[in-house]
């Protein structure tokens, strides 16, 4: 079995759960819904990408400020096993990329923190990369 070569790529973007939303969210202004599109907003201006299949995606998580130097040293890449969900930070990031993502059929995703917010996007050097279809 052969090693793929794989490319990394650091968004540098906070990275955000997507809210649940309602039919009232399209004319209420909610701060988790603004802060959504706002994000949604960004990653298109910045043109992320993510691949259909093969996408490793590492959320970075940034520590809170009120964290001592030397916890922040300790949990640095540590897992982020807290809210937001994962599953609803690959929401919002595919979300935010495709305007229909029902052709992404493979993806890994983890979430960890770090000092600064972050999305890393991993992919198969020779695979397909799809723009955003917004």
């Amino acid at each position: 079995m052969s090693e793929q070569k794989r490319k990394k790529k650091t968004w540098p973007i906070t990275p955000i759960g997507k809210p649940r939303m309602t039919q009232r969210d399209k004319w209420a202004k909610r701060p988790a819904v603004m802060r959504y599109r706002a994000f949604c907003d960004e990653v298109r201006a910045r043109g992320m990408t993510i691949p259909e299949a093969g996408a490793r995606i590492e959320f970075h998580i940034p520590m809170p400020k009120s964290w001592s130097k030397k916890k922040r040293k300790i949990m640095n890449g540590k897992p982020h096993q807290q809210k937001p969900d994962l599953d609803n930070m690959i929401k919002s990031a595919l979300d935010s990329v495709y305007s229909e993502d029902c052709m992404i059929h493979e993806i890994y995703a983890k979430k960890v923190w770090a000092e600064t917010g972050a999305i890393v996007i991993e992919e198969e050097s020779d695979g397909k990369t799809s723009k955003a279809n917004s």
